[in-house]
């Protein structure tokens, strides 16, 4: 294998398991790095890595000489508690840096993250792609734009490209799911509402192998793809199997919507002025009240993708490792 391809995001979560998995199927990987980031398993890995910043297009031209295809994983999650302009400013204003400087390189083809979030609240599960827009949030919102931009990029300009849509990434490294494998392992969770909403989540080896299709197979051009898990469950599902890898009892209690959402609404009105992160906001119900379940037959059928890890497999598997890192 003789392609270079260019990774953002390879000091995260997603992006770290995808250079490495490039590497060892033979690809030359570089890294797009900003300087204050932990390089020091890329450089174990032999990965090349490339200081520069999305949002200053002078210090992309290093990173994309030479390089065949960009995956383009990189982005500033709600999690990060930033401004809402740096959201627009990565995500939308990063990927337009991104892809110009990619074409002016002679990348052949962009492979961009954007995020099942962009359809936000899931009226009729399983979505396909071609449900409509409907963010939530201003991550979705950014997300949205950095789609779109990307889509139009593509089809106005000599360079393939494909736009997956991960689907609730978690595995061994992961942190936005320790919160809740710690509730249920100490008992202290307590299902909000009836628990009947769907959820849906995808192993972050499977999702890796989706990723890597994009960026191969040629059927791929000017496509969008649902990456996900080969299965959905309820929220009840969910809990029962995390407390069956957790080996801890399943939670029963359960606690109305509506008293929890007028706190949270409470909760933002008191903290938000006061630059606080409240302890419970109307986002965070969003896990206990919206469906979350797509469709993944388009990247089966087109991409050949076949997530081959079981839900309760792959949450054993975290589990163990949040016990081995003690973080259980």
């Amino acid at each position: 294998m003789n392609k270079k391809v260019l990774v953002t995001g390879a000091t995260g979560f997603t992006g770290g398991y995808l250079a490495e998995e490039l590497a060892n199927r033979g690809y030359t990987v570089r890294a797009l790095s900003l300087p204050e980031q932990d390089i020091s398993k890329l450089n174990k890995l032999g990965i090349e890595v490339v200081t520069g910043d999305l949002t200053k297009k002078e210090t992309l031209a290093e990173a994309v000489k030479d390089i065949d295809v960009v995956y383009h994983i990189a982005a500033i999650y709600r999690e990060q508690n930033v401004p809402n302009h740096y959201f627009f400013d990565v995500n939308v204003g990063g990927t337009r840096n991104l892809l110009e400087s990619a074409l002016e390189a002679g990348v052949k083809r962009f492979v961009h993250c954007s995020t099942v979030g962009v359809q936000g609240e899931i009226k009729d599960p399983p979505a396909k792609e071609n449900a409509p827009y409907n963010p939530g949030d201003v991550y979705q919102r950014s997300k949205v734009e950095g789609e779109k931009l990307a889509l139009e990029f593509f089809s106005e300009n000599d360079i393939e490209g494909v736009v997956f849509r991960p689907v609730g990434i978690f595995g061994p490294g992961d942190m936005r799911f320790l919160k809740i494998f710690k509730w249920v392992n100490s008992g202290k969770f307590r299902m909000i509402g009836n628990g009947e909403v769907l959820y849906h989540l995808t192993y972050v080896k499977d999702l890796v192998e989706g990723i890597i299709l994009c960026g191969e197979k040629k059927e791929a051009v000017g496509e969008v793809f649902t990456l996900g898990g080969r299965e959905y469950v309820t929220l009840n599902e969910f809990v029962k199997l995390l407390s069956e890898v957790l080996d801890v009892p399943e939670p029963k209690s359960r606690i109305p919507v509506w008293p929890v959402w007028s706190a949270a609404v409470l909760c933002e009105a008191l903290c938000y002025p006061l630059k606080i992160q409240p302890p419970i906001y109307r986002r965070r119900m969003d896990f206990f009240t919206k469906d979350r379940a797509f469709d993944i037959s388009k990247a089966r059928e087109m991409l050949g993708y076949n997530p081959s890890t079981e839900l309760k497999t792959a949450l054993k598997m975290t589990a163990e490792w949040y016990k081995a890192q003690k973080m259980l």
